[in-house]
């Protein structure tokens, strides 16, 4: 769980790589990033998970996936990764809501609570105004994208195997950027060759490894090390890109890794 956690925003450090230093757009990180976990996916799939392509809510809930990893690779261009992941974590929070709502899942006091300190520790890290920073704003965006995706991947995870699941997913948010993906192909040289095969590669890993640590051992152990992205995230932001966030960042991270902790302890 710790490789995966640590690999996942690896995959966003080699796309914002990719941006900084050799001028490719976020939508063909994007798009890219999925071609590469589709085609790495597919031979470990039985061919009966294709026919999950025919439920129009899967569908929807791959569209929401390929939404949230197109803001976030937007909002990595000119944000640092641990701030631009400090705000993502509003994704966690908003399918909270969205289960006690729609799924009917049980409500507590106090893990309501919870959530809503790690609200108050997103906001910190944003720090919406007049003057909000608009890189922030798509981080805020695709938590929002992906905490949607996250209640209807519950809603819908009757309908086949998480490695089922996994692969329609990418299939159908690689095709849906094809469009794009393809008119933004930028100039091919070993660099982003290398750096984009990383993207997708560790990105794919990642959520593969996820699977198999929640397949080995229970959810109520494994989901505290949700929260390792934040630590990984400012690990990799400090040694790729000399960044290190800033007084209220590190106070709105911590707020978020203590809420989401405590919550995941309530298990």
């Amino acid at each position: 769980m710790f490789i995966a956690m640590s690999l996942i925003p690896a995959g966003d450090s080699a796309g914002k790589l990719l941006m900084g230093s050799h001028g490719v757009t976020p939508l063909f990180v994007a798009w890219s990033r999925f071609v590469v976990g589709a085609v790495l996916i597919l031979p470990l799939v039985p061919r009966g998970a294709f026919r999950l392509l025919r439920d129009w809510r899967i569908w929807v809930r791959a569209s929401l996936l390929a939404a949230g990893i197109s803001c976030i690779q937007t909002a990595l261009q000119t944000e640092e990764v641990a701030t631009v992941f400090g705000a993502f974590f509003v994704g966690p929070l908003i399918s909270y809501v969205l289960a006690t709502i729609f799924l009917r899942e049980p409500v507590t006091p106090l893990r309501s609570v919870l959530v809503l300190l790690g609200f108050i520790g997103v906001l910190i890290v944003v720090r919406p105004g007049f003057d909000a920073n608009l890189g922030l704003l798509w981080a805020v965006a695709a938590g929002t994208f992906y905490g949607i995706f996250l209640t209807m991947s519950r809603w819908l995870g009757h309908l086949g195997t998480p490695m089922e699941m996994t692969l329609t997913q990418l299939v159908i948010a690689a095709i849906l950027l094809t469009p794009i993906g393809l008119s933004q192909i930028p100039m091919p040289s070993l660099p982003v060759i290398a750096l984009t095969i990383t993207s997708g590669v560790c990105s794919m890993l990642g959520n593969l490894l996820l699977l198999y640590a929640y397949k080995h051992a229970p959810a109520s152990r494994i989901a505290p090390l949700v929260y390792f992205q934040l630590v990984a995230a400012v690990g990799l932001g400090w040694l790729i890109f000399a960044e290190l966030p800033d007084l209220w960042t590190w106070v709105g991270m911590a707020v978020i890794l203590t809420a989401g902790l405590a919550s995941a302890r309530l298990r």
